[in-house]
Protein backbone atom coordinates (compact mmCIF):
# COMPACT_ATOMS: atom_id res chain seq x y z
CA UNK A 1 0.00 0.00 0.00
CA UNK A 2 1.37 3.50 -0.87
CA UNK A 3 2.02 5.83 1.63
CA UNK A 4 -1.23 8.29 0.08
CA UNK A 5 -3.15 5.41 0.52
CA UNK A 6 -1.89 4.87 3.88
CA UNK A 7 -3.14 8.23 4.57
CA UNK A 8 -6.30 8.06 3.02
CA UNK A 9 -6.79 4.97 4.68
CA UNK A 10 -6.50 6.32 8.38
CA UNK A 11 -8.84 9.49 7.32
CA UNK A 12 -11.60 7.54 5.84
CA UNK A 13 -11.77 4.70 9.09
CA UNK A 14 -11.48 7.31 12.02
CA UNK A 15 -13.45 10.26 13.09
CA UNK A 16 -9.85 11.97 14.64
CA UNK A 17 -6.62 11.48 13.32
CA UNK A 18 -3.40 12.92 14.59
CA UNK A 19 -0.01 12.13 12.56
CA UNK A 20 2.40 12.86 14.58
CA UNK A 21 6.22 12.56 15.84
CA UNK A 22 5.49 9.58 18.33
CA UNK A 23 1.95 8.12 19.77
CA UNK A 24 -0.46 9.19 21.91
CA UNK A 25 0.67 7.71 25.00
CA UNK A 26 4.78 8.73 23.71
CA UNK A 27 4.65 11.91 22.00
CA UNK A 28 8.39 12.52 20.25
CA UNK A 29 8.27 16.37 19.95
CA UNK A 30 6.75 18.79 22.13
CA UNK A 31 4.17 20.12 19.17
CA UNK A 32 2.67 16.28 19.02
CA UNK A 33 2.94 16.04 22.73
CA UNK A 34 0.66 19.52 23.15
CA UNK A 35 -2.07 18.42 20.68
CA UNK A 36 -2.36 14.82 22.10
CA UNK A 37 -2.70 16.25 25.55
CA UNK A 38 -5.49 18.53 24.31
CA UNK A 39 -7.14 15.40 22.87
CA UNK A 40 -6.36 12.66 25.46
CA UNK A 41 -6.99 15.87 28.15
CA UNK A 42 -10.54 16.52 26.39
CA UNK A 43 -11.20 12.64 26.05
CA UNK A 44 -10.89 12.34 22.50
CA UNK A 45 -10.80 8.95 20.89
CA UNK A 46 -8.18 9.58 18.29
CA UNK A 47 -6.13 7.38 16.09
CA UNK A 48 -2.43 8.31 16.21
CA UNK A 49 -0.05 8.11 13.02
CA UNK A 50 3.64 7.88 13.92
CA UNK A 51 5.28 9.84 11.03
CA UNK A 52 8.55 8.80 12.68
CA UNK A 53 7.68 4.52 11.81
CA UNK A 54 7.41 5.79 7.94
CA UNK A 55 9.20 8.25 5.54
CA UNK A 56 7.55 7.81 2.86
CA UNK A 57 4.15 8.26 5.25
CA UNK A 58 6.19 11.32 6.72
CA UNK A 59 6.53 13.44 3.29
CA UNK A 60 3.79 11.88 2.33
CA UNK A 61 1.11 13.63 4.80
CA UNK A 62 2.79 16.69 4.36
CA UNK A 63 2.46 16.62 0.40
CA UNK A 64 -1.35 15.47 0.56
CA UNK A 65 -2.36 18.51 2.65
CA UNK A 66 -0.05 20.62 1.47
CA UNK A 67 1.02 21.63 5.01
CA UNK A 68 4.51 21.90 5.95
CA UNK A 69 4.49 20.91 9.33
CA UNK A 70 3.81 17.57 11.79
CA UNK A 71 1.24 17.22 13.61
CA UNK A 72 -1.85 17.48 11.80
CA UNK A 73 -5.02 16.90 13.21
CA UNK A 74 -8.36 15.37 10.75
CA UNK A 75 -11.64 15.42 11.56
CA UNK A 76 -14.08 13.67 9.64
CA UNK A 77 -11.75 13.50 6.73
CA UNK A 78 -11.17 17.69 7.01
CA UNK A 79 -7.32 18.85 7.92
CA UNK A 80 -7.95 20.99 10.33
CA UNK A 81 -4.42 21.80 11.11
CA UNK A 82 -1.12 21.71 12.76
CA UNK A 83 -0.44 22.65 16.31
CA UNK A 84 -0.68 26.73 16.72
CA UNK A 85 -4.10 26.11 14.87
CA UNK A 86 -5.20 23.41 17.50
CA UNK A 87 -4.10 25.43 19.97
CA UNK A 88 -5.74 29.18 19.25
CA UNK A 89 -8.89 26.74 18.12
CA UNK A 90 -8.99 24.71 21.61
CA UNK A 91 -8.37 28.54 23.60
CA UNK A 92 -11.25 30.10 20.94
CA UNK A 93 -13.82 27.51 21.91
CA UNK A 94 -14.00 26.35 17.94
CA UNK A 95 -12.35 23.18 18.50
CA UNK A 96 -15.49 22.56 20.73
CA UNK A 97 -17.64 23.73 18.25
CA UNK A 98 -16.14 21.83 15.12
CA UNK A 99 -16.08 18.60 17.63
CA UNK A 100 -20.04 18.80 18.36
CA UNK A 101 -20.61 19.75 14.95
CA UNK A 102 -19.28 16.30 13.80
CA UNK A 103 -21.00 14.36 16.11
CA UNK A 104 -17.02 13.82 17.90
CA UNK A 105 -17.59 13.07 22.13
CA UNK A 106 -15.59 15.03 24.14
CA UNK A 107 -15.44 16.40 27.78
CA UNK A 108 -16.67 19.68 27.63
CA UNK A 109 -15.92 20.26 31.26
CA UNK A 110 -12.12 19.40 30.89
CA UNK A 111 -12.26 21.65 27.33
CA UNK A 112 -13.31 24.81 29.64
CA UNK A 113 -10.44 23.91 32.65
CA UNK A 114 -7.86 23.73 29.58
CA UNK A 115 -9.28 27.65 29.00
CA UNK A 116 -9.39 28.58 32.85
CA UNK A 117 -5.67 27.72 32.98
CA UNK A 118 -4.75 29.37 30.46
CA UNK A 119 -6.98 32.89 31.10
Amino acid sequence: MSAEDQIKEAITSNDVVLFMKGTKAMPQCGFSSRVAGVLNYMGVEFADVNVLADEAVRQGIKDFSDWPTVPQLYVKGEFVGGCDIITEMMLSGELDTLFAENDVTYDKDAADKIREANA
